[in-house]
């Protein structure tokens, strides 16, 4: 709640709580508002932390099926959740649907770097238990294309996170993914890297 104050005093956006009315309202009362555009969208369910991601289609009442489907009938421009992210991810893949040809939708994450400008953008951060190499290159060119809208770099360095960064390190999964990776010519790919090369800006 604190944070979407923050959100419409800072930033200026119009922010929508969804969830149950009561709920939300006492919550509310708790911060200033005065001469925020905040509005409350009623919501009777919620998906707990430890249901199926699947409750999201039994439960069309739940908070975060209607924020979800705010967004898809235009009445919202993003949802930001604070609760389950299997829910989430799954809310958006049913009711927002995915881009053609994208197999799987990952999630992305900032990280921080010693480049103070920008940050390095990791994917997938756990949507997904299980890809193949078609998905890794899928969340590799996303990335890029989201890196580059956010920092209008033209051509990101694009890594695969490894045990090692030589060629013949890793199992069947990151090698396949390797080679698909090196001939697409859409993707600025700088072959392997390890969890230590994201801080130090090798990637973005």
């Amino acid at each position: 709640m604190h944070g979407a104050v923050l959100a419409a005093q800072e930033c200026g956006v119009a922010v929508q709580l969804v969830g149950p009315p009561e709920v939300v309202a006492v919550e509310l009362k708790r911060h200033d508002t005065n001469g925020l555009d905040i509005s409350l969208v009623p919501a009777a369910e919620v998906v707990g932390m430890t249901e199926n991601a699947k409750a999201v289609v039994k439960k069309q009442d739940s908070s975060i099926v209607v924020a979800t489907m705010q967004v898809a009938k235009g009445l919202a421009d993003a949802v930001v959740a604070a609760g389950s992210t299997g829910a989430a991810a799954a809310a958006a893949q049913v009711y927002l649907k995915r881009i053609e040809n994208v197999d799987r939708a990952p999630i992305a994450c900032l990280m921080p770097s010693i480049n103070t400008q920008r940050r390095a953008l990791v994917l997938d951060v756990g949507a997904n238990k299980d890809c193949d190499a078609k998905m890794l290159e899928q969340f590799a060119l996303m990335g890029s294309v989201l890196f580059a809208g956010l920092y209008e770099e033209k051509s990101p360095k694009v890594g695969l996170l490894n045990i090692g960064t030589e060629e013949n390190k890793g199992t069947k999964l990151v090698q396949d993914a390797y080679k698909l990776l090196k001939v697409n010519d859409k993707i600025n790919f700088i072959g392997f890297v390890e969890g230590r090369d994201f801080p130090l800006g090798k990637v973005m």
